[in-house]
C-alpha cells in the first residue's frame, strides 16, 4: 500500500470530488451555522479583535505574510478568542492525517496546519509569501482532511486562510457525502468581517460542545 501525499494526488476540486464521492449542495438548510442564529460579540472581544487586525495590518504593510506569521499574529489569537484553547477542546499544530480510498488499495497522507480536537474543526494556512494564493485554492486538500475524520458520523468543518480572506466550509459523510462553504469573509477590507469571521468560530465551537 503507497502512501503519496495528499497535495501530489488532490490538486483540483474535480479530484476531491471523485476519489471521495463528494457532492457540493447548495441547499442553504446544509450549512446554516456561517449564515443563521451567530451569537453576539462582547465590546471585550470587538476590542481584541480590533487590535488583532490592527497589528495584522502594520504586518502585512511591508507585502504577502508567510503561513508562520499568520498563523502567529491571526489565527491563533482569533482560536483563543473563540474559546478553542479552553476546554472541552483540545489543539494539535501540524498535525498528521490520513485517508485510505474506497478501493483499499491506496492511502494518503498529509499534514494539517492546526487540528481542534474533537475532531471536528481544521484550520489550513495556506503559504502566501512568495506567490499570492486564492484562499479557494485550499478547498481540494481541505476536503481531504475533512474526509480523515475518525469519527464520520458527526458534520466536519474547516477554516481556510491566507491571511487576507477567510472561507468555511462543512463536509458530512452521511450517505450521500456532501460539502458546501461560506462565503469569503475579508478581514483586510473591513472590522466587521474580522467580526464575522469570529462570530462563525463561536457557533462552530457551540455546535461540538453540544
Amino acid at each position: 500500500m503507497t502512501t503519496p501525499a495528499i497535495s501530489e494526488v488532490i490538486t483540483t476540486l474535480a479530484e476531491a470530488e471523485w476519489l471521495f464521492d463528494l457532492i457540493r449542495t447548495e441547499d442553504e438548510r446544509f450549512f446554516p451555522e456561517w449564515r443563521t442564529g451567530l451569537p453576539n460579540l462582547f465590546d471585550i472581544e470587538k476590542i481584541a479583535l480590533n487590535e488583532l487586525r490592527r497589528r495584522y495590518l502594520y504586518q502585512r504593510g511591508d507585502g504577502y505574510l508567510s503561513e508562520g506569521t499568520v498563523m502567529l499574529i491571526l489565527i491563533s489569537p482569533l482560536l483563543a478568542t473563540a474559546g478553542f484553547f479552553d476546554p472541552p477542546f483540545k489543539v494539535r499544530a501540524q498535525e498528521s492525517a490520513q485517508i485510505t480510498l474506497d478501493d483499499g488499495e491506496e492511502t494518503l497522507q498529509g499534514r494539517i496546519d492546526v487540528l481542534v480536537l474533537r475532531h471536528q474543526l481544521w484550520i489550513i494556512v495556506i503559504e502566501s509569501e512568495k506567490t499570492p494564493l486564492s484562499v479557494w485554492s485550499a478547498l481540494p486538500q481541505t476536503l481531504a482532511y475533512l474526509m480523515a475524520n475518525p469519527q464520520p458520523e458527526q458534520p466536519s468543518f474547516g477554516m481556510m486562510t491566507n491571511g487576507d480572506d477567510i472561507l468555511f466550509v462543512k463536509l458530512t459523510q452521511t450517505d450521500p457525502r456532501q460539502y458546501d462553504v461560506s462565503r469569503v469573509f475579508a478581514p483586510l477590507i473591513s472590522k466587521q468581517e474580522l467580526y464575522s469571521a469570529l462570530q462563525v468560530l463561536k457557533g462552530i465551537s457551540r455546535l461540538i460542545k453540544a
